[in-house]
């Protein structure tokens, strides 16, 4: 049984389902002002790669993930930029969706927008302020937090000290207009320059940002589901405050499990990365570098994701050669596989290392979604895709149940291909290793020796085999 850590008890649990072979997943998406950073795009693939797993495990996954399309930072952007709050989401939720594909993050069943649920939203401040949850003041709208008894149980503090870690961060203009210092806004009254708002029973305005994720969620997953995910630093207040006014609208439990992800930290002083410290790599600009996305996706991909993840070019480079390790030992044996013979039956002591691979997958994978133990895993089944790789005879059957294997088990962190790319191959490799051919045909050895390094110099390595010539990327 899959065991999930919860942020809200502090303990792992068993994934019980609300629906039998079904998960509701809500996962918080990115206010769409600028490029998505390293650091944004982990809780994306996190989360991505526990989906895939859960698919891989059986579950039909209904995955919602929203996009924030309006708050002060994109008021601020598009004025910047001198352009409209919507244009300025258009133009980064169409990056986002370039960068996310990249990196081959499956799109969300659903991915709605904040301004495309204004009329849900405020239904819902509606109904808060009919049930004593809310109030309205000058336009804006608060929630009463010292209602909620468990207010701050996810965040493992009490209301009291919540409000004193926050002296003197809360603007004091606004706490003069509070009935309480920790109430907060689910509808804002719109500035006098009317930069954005929509029309409500108290005036024009716009949504506060925590009442969205309730929104939305509620919408498309119902008043209670399965797994709420995000940064742990969404724990609060975002996710305090998305229970509180949930519960407080349906009177039933919002989540059965909170799942966080871990910062990408950089640096020696390993620096939490983030836009307001300046010290982001955004994917936009890092792809551009990589030869392969998948060398970033499985870099994030292959840290558990509860743990933190150090930003450097040497871990970037690991998570190179660790891939580059894993395709070899594909292609290899994928080469073997197109001389080996068909009418041989299936290995049985390879069939049967093939099936404690998986379960020592399945139980590392089971345990919180421990990927580096499920990765191990993985290198095992690629050692044995080396090993038998290297017999004098295979059969073609056991070759592609390894193939197969290895290929299922590397798509769960997100790597979909790892048969050599045919487009790879141009005329001009083909012309070279013929020639080269040629030349050790003729006994031209120092000409052959040429066209080698010559290849090698391209990143083309070849290989003399007793089946024939391949060749691999370096």
């Amino acid at each position: 049984m899959i065991q999930v850590f919860n942020t809200m008890t502090l303990q792992k649990e068993p994934l019980k389902p609300i629906a039998a072979g079904k998960i509701s997943m809500y996962v918080c998406g990115p206010t769409v002002y600028n490029y998505i950073h390293i650091g944004n795009a982990r809780s994306a693939i996190a989360f991505d790669t526990i989906r895939r797993y859960l698919m891989y495990r059986g579950f039909e996954v209904r995955y919602v993930s929203n996009f924030t399309d309006v708050d002060d930072k994109m008021i601020k952007a598009a004025a910047e930029q001198g352009i409209t709050v919507p244009e300025l989401a258009d133009k980064y939720i169409a990056a986002f969706e370039e960068d996310t594909k990249a990196l081959n993050i499956l799109p969300a069943t659903v991915r709605p927008r904040a301004t495309e649920n204004i009329p849900e939203i405020i239904e819902f401040v509606q109904s808060l302020i009919d049930k004593g949850a809310a109030y309205e003041v000058e336009g804006d709208v608060y929630f009463r937090a010292h209602l909620d008894q468990n207010y701050g149980m996810l965040a493992h503090q009490d209301l009291a000290e919540m409000e004193n870690n926050a002296a003197g961060r809360l603007d004091p203009l606004e706490n003069a207009r509070k009935e309480d210092p920790m109430d907060f806004a689910v509808w804002k009254a719109a500035p006098e320059d009317g930069t954005i708002a929509w029309d409500s029973p108290w005036g024009n305005g716009r949504p506060g940002w925590h009442i969205e994720c309730s929104v939305m969620a509620i919408k498309y997953l119902g008043n209670h589901f399965d797994i709420h995910g995000g940064g742990i630093d969404l724990a609060f207040p975002h996710h305090t405050n998305e229970i509180a006014q949930a519960e407080a609208r349906t009177g039933e439990k919002f989540v059965n499990e909170w799942l966080h992800n871990g910062f990408v930290t950089v640096g020696d002083d390993q620096t939490k990365m983030s836009k307001s410290l300046g010290n982001f790599t955004t994917v936009h600009d890092l792809l551009k570098e990589l030869d392969d996305p998948m060398v970033l996706r499985l870099f994030m991909a292959t840290t558990q994701y509860r743990r933190p993840i150090a930003y450097t070019m040497d871990n970037l480079k690991l998570a190179e050669r660790n891939l580059t390790k894993i395709k070899t030992a594909y292609r290899n044996l994928d080469f073997r596989r197109t001389n080996a013979q068909t009418n041989q039956k299936l290995d049985v002591d390879m069939q049967e290392q093939v099936q404690q691979i998986l379960q020592a997958f399945e139980t590392a994978m089971d345990d919180d979604f421990n990927v580096q133990n499920g990765l191990a895993e993985v290198f095992n089944l690629a050692e044995l895709a080396n090993i038998y790789a290297t017999q004098s005879e295979i059969s073609a059957s056991t070759a592609t149940l390894i193939l197969d294997k290895l290929t299922e088990l590397m798509s769960i962190f997100g790597v979909d291909t790892l048969a050599e790319d045919e487009t790879a191959v141009t005329s001009g490799i083909d012309q070279l290793i013929q020639e080269r051919e040629n030349a050790r045909s003729n006994k031209d050895y120092q000409r052959a020796d040429e066209i080698r390094d010559m290849l090698k110099q391209q990143g083309i390595v070849l290989e003399d085999t007793n089946q024939g010539v391949r060749w691999h990327r370096e």
